[in-house]
């Protein structure tokens, strides 16, 4: 009985190893758009809108003239308040996403904190370009 429960001791420290080596990678190949994720955010924060439609993805770019996207996201960013709190919820590679072209995307979640807005979820997806930059393809608050 003992060497049971040592065998299924074993085996589930062997699993528990096992899945945080998965998280590990999958958070090292996430972490570079993730980090671009944030960068991008830190501009809209700040409420850089045109500056943030200078560094998104060039099919971001293609999607939303420059005038436009300020007026958008200037219109839904400033009643929410300032951002209190922003912590990733997630970071899911895809290559492939509904009215985009086949590519390397990363489907970033944050739960954030707004001062008129409790809870939000912000959902950036970077894509990675020619020349190998993350830069944001799509933003979303739900």
């Amino acid at each position: 009985m003992r060497r049971v429960l040592g065998a299924v001791a074993l085996i589930g420290a062997v699993s528990l190893i096992a899945g945080a080596a998965k998280g590990t990678a999958e958070d090292a190949a996430t972490a570079p758009a993730v980090k671009a994720a944030q960068a991008w955010l830190a501009l809209v924060d700040a409420g850089k809108y045109g500056e943030s439609w200078d560094a998104a993805a060039a099919l971001f770019r293609g999607s939303v003239a420059r005038d436009a996207w300020s007026a958008q996201v200037g219109a839904a960013r400033p009643p929410l308040g300032k951002v209190l709190s922003r912590t990733l919820k997630s970071a899911k590679p895809a290559a492939s996403l509904p009215g985009a072209p086949d590519g390397h995307y990363v489907v970033i979640q944050f739960d954030t904190v707004f001062e008129h807005k409790a809870a939000a979820v912000e959902t950036v997806t970077p894509m990675l370009e020619k020349g190998g930059a993350w830069r944001v393809s799509g933003y979303f608050i739900r």
